[in-house]
């Protein structure tokens, strides 16, 4: 009977062990297809952004039309803003790690930056009017008022996003991600508390309560 007993006891051991590895192989495997995923969706970001700037450097050749490399920089702003959203959602329901979606989310931060760069030297080189707004932020703040305020700010600059459209150029970038080329950019500015929305380049905004803050600086 107690021979028995111990049979049964190991059998169930050896089984949840197999149900263990079985299950942890499982999230690994889970959890690689949802990076390869979102590596796809980068790699094609790079491309756009590299495009970007071959069409931007033949600014300075004759006959370059501003308006199709200003359309170019606001197709790629709302391509990466939505794939980040895409991430973000993955990360929030857990179907990535902490470190891996905190290494993705600096890589779209790096081509966000890129492509805030460009969007001053084609103001700079085109002397056309267009509309920028820059909203810098903290990535995953352990503070709570300032979360719950980033949540209030992202939802009125996703609202005014979405009623301006092609009007204006969206670039949400975190600050808190360790990009010397974005710390540089934001020493123009003087700024040393988020979060913060520059508009076009010239106008900081510390506080946001609605659409109509950010209509009045356009």
């Amino acid at each position: 009977m107690l021979k028995s007993r111990k049979h049964v006891f190991w059998e169930a051991f050896f089984l949840t062990i197999v149900v263990f590895f079985f299950g942890l192989l499982l999230g690994i495997a889970y959890e690689s297809s949802r990076i390869n995923e979102v590596s796809e969706y980068y790699a094609v970001s790079e491309i756009s952004l590299m495009d970007i700037f071959a069409l931007n450097n033949l600014i300075d050749l004759e006959n370059t039309d501003c308006d199709a490399v200003i359309q170019a920089n606001i197709n790629f702003a709302d391509k990466i803003y939505e794939e980040a959203l895409i991430m973000e959602n993955y990360v929030d329901a857990g179907r990535m790690s902490d470190f891996r979606g905190n290494l993705i989310h600096q890589r779209y931060d790096l081509l966000r930056t890129f492509l805030w760069i460009n969007v001053k030297k084609t103001r700079e080189k085109c002397g056309k009017e267009f509309s920028s707004v820059v909203y810098l932020y903290e990535y995953d703040t352990p503070d709570l008022v300032d979360k719950a305020t980033q949540v209030v700010w992202s939802k009125i600059l996703a609202d005014f996003k979405s009623e301006q459209g092609d009007e204006i150029i969206l670039i949400p970038i975190a600050v808190n991600t360790g990009l010397a080329s974005l710390d540089s950019l934001i020493q123009e500015f003087n700024i040393t508390n988020f979060p913060v929305v520059i508009i076009n380049d010239e106008t900081v905004l510390s506080s946001l309560a609605s659409i109509e803050d950010l209509e009045e600086h356009l």
